[in-house]
Order: C-alpha cells, then structure tokens, then sequence
C-alpha cells in the first residue's frame, strides 16, 4: 500500500465511506471481483458495484444528476463521449491517481487536465462458434462479415447500449462507408445490446460469427465451450475505457482511493484472469490471447467518438429498425 492509499484509506475508513460504481468496463462477473478484490485490501470502506451497459449507466447518472440526487461516486463507461459532456458540464472531480503515471505509457494522459484516465482496455475482433463454422473458410478480415454465406449467421451487439458497438460502428464506417452496414443488414444479423451478448449467441448456437469482444470469447473458451477468436487482418479495435470521480461525490476518500485501485497491479491481474488487457506492464498478457505488440489496432480519435457514436446510433436505427 502506498503511502497515498494509506492515507486516503485511514481517512475513508475512520469517515465510514462506501463508494458506488456505475461500470460498463467489465462484465458483471468481473466488476464484482474486482469490488471484492479491493473490500478485501481497504477492510472497512466499502463499494457497491452497479454493472449495466454504457448508455444505461450514463441514462442513469443523467437522471440522478437532473434529480440532484447524488448515487454515483466513480463512473467507468466506455464511451468517451460520457466524459467530454461530463468535464464540460463540471461534473467531474479533477484527481490524478498517483498509480496513473506506472500505466503503460500508450495508457496515459488521455485527459491533460486530469479530469479521467484509461482503467481498462480491451479489443473487439471477429468471434465465432468452432462447431457452426467447421469445414467453412473464416472471415480474414471485417468485409469478410459481409459475404452472403455468413447470412443469418452474424451476431452484434448494439450501439445505442454499448460503448464497445458504438466504437466499433464508428470505426467500420471510417474505413468502409455507412455502406458497410447496409451491405451487412442483408445478412440479417441477429442484434443483441451488449457486446458480451455475442458470445451468448454463439454458445447458444444461434450464431457462427460476430463482432465481439477477445476477452469475455476467450474466458467462455477456457470453460469449455467451443469458440474462438480471429484477429482481422485490417485490425482489431482496440477499445480504452476511461474512469473519472463525479465531482457531487460524499464519500471523496473512498472514490479517490478506487481509482488508485483500478489501476493497481492487483486489477490488472484480475482483468487478465478474465482475459481483458492489462493496464499495468508488470502484469503478462492472458494466455490464448496475444500481446498487444504483436496485434495491429484501430481506434477512431477522442474527436471521432464524440462526434460519431450520436450519429452512427440514428443511422443503424433507420439502417436495422431497431
């Protein structure tokens, strides 16, 4: 523990502080252990662990902030935008965690004033069902979704509940025109919420392949079900998912000291044990996943997303009706 925690800790423990967190970085099963991991460490403080997709968690905060109702004390979305409409309405408290700067140097300084940093990252690459797609030539690269012999076959999360989607829409429209989408509508893909509802679909067998996310396709993999991942070769996306302490926070010790947390050693090993990447260079990459030098990324800029995510979720609406 250092000398920071120990301080914030002896404070937010003698004050009875318990934080909330509003998270769409992990799944359930994850954010949980990661809320267990740091009751364990700092007995005495507590934390309630709210898991829903980005757009609920922001729908959420929105109504508790036009409520002045005060629930949030540390929000984790994946969605940047959140935190550009955030910091410009003042609801961010400006703290830079002391653990920030022991990131990965590609992980830091996102926000120069300080207002969020990147706790989490993870990447969306093509997931597929090894049983439905024996003997069928797999998608090489996302144009490869496209092809009439994946119709009826293509699992995806949405955009108007997942950062993850949202970001990957973006991205595809980037490189390949709304026109990628009208193309991939042809296939009828079947369109959960979540991105991590992709890999539901292909365990159920409802889907052979998808746009989904390494990490939840690769811990369902270790359990035995029979999927797998494929790299594209014009790029996985690679997704960082900001964390940033509301500024009408009542417990402040408590939210400064998770956010000193969420970018320990300690969540790093709990995010790769779930096969998320790790945000700390101490922490060794998932097995069956890849380093992250070793994977060709795309991400749309901070300016991209912002602009992008309200955009691209009024066209899939007129684009896939829902």
């Amino acid at each position: 523990m250092s000398d920071a925690e120990k301080a914030l800790y002896e404070v937010a423990k003698q004050n009875g502080e318990t934080v909330t967190w509003y998270v769409s970085h992990y799944s359930a099963e994850t954010a949980e252990e990661i809320g267990a991991a740091f009751k364990a460490k700092f007995d005495g403080v507590g934390v309630n662990v709210i898991r829903t997709t980005a757009q609920v968690a922001f729908q959420r905060l929105n109504q508790d902030l036009r409520a002045n109702v005060q629930q949030c004390d540390v929000f984790s979305s994946t969605d940047l935008g959140h935190y550009a409409y955030l910091k410009s309405k003042k609801h961010l408290m400006q703290f830079t965690p002391q653990a920030a700067s022991k990131a990965f140097e590609a992980y830091q300084g996102l926000d120069p004033d300080g207002y969020f940093h990147i706790t989490s990252a993870g990447l969306v690459v093509i997931n597929y069902n090894k049983e439905k797609t024996a003997g069928k030539t797999l998608p090489k690269n996302w144009p490869d979704l496209l092809d009439p012999m994946w119709k009826d076959q293509v699992a995806l999360g949405h955009p108007g509940f997942s950062g993850y989607v949202g970001t990957w829409v973006v991205m595809m429209r980037k490189l390949y025109g709304w026109e990628f989408f009208e193309k991939l509508e042809e296939n009828d893909p079947q369109i959960g919420r979540s991105i991590n509802d992709t890999v539901t679909m292909l365990n159920a067998g409802e889907r052979s392949v998808g746009a989904g996310p390494a990490a939840t396709t690769l811990r369902s993999a270790s359990r035995g079900n029979p999927l797998g991942i494929i790299y594209p070769e014009d790029g996985s996306l690679l997704m960082i998912a900001p964390s940033g302490i509301m500024a009408n926070t009542k417990n402040p010790n408590a939210a400064k000291l998770f956010m000193e947390f969420l970018l320990s050693v300690e969540t790093s090993r709990i995010a790769v044990g779930s096969f998320s990447e790790p945000i700390r260079p101490e922490v060794p990459p998932a097995e069956g996943g890849r380093p992250l030098s070793e994977v060709k990324t795309i991400r749309p800029s901070f300016e991209e997303i912002k602009k992008g995510i309200p955009e691209v979720k009024e066209e899939w609406r007129d684009t896939f009706g829902v």
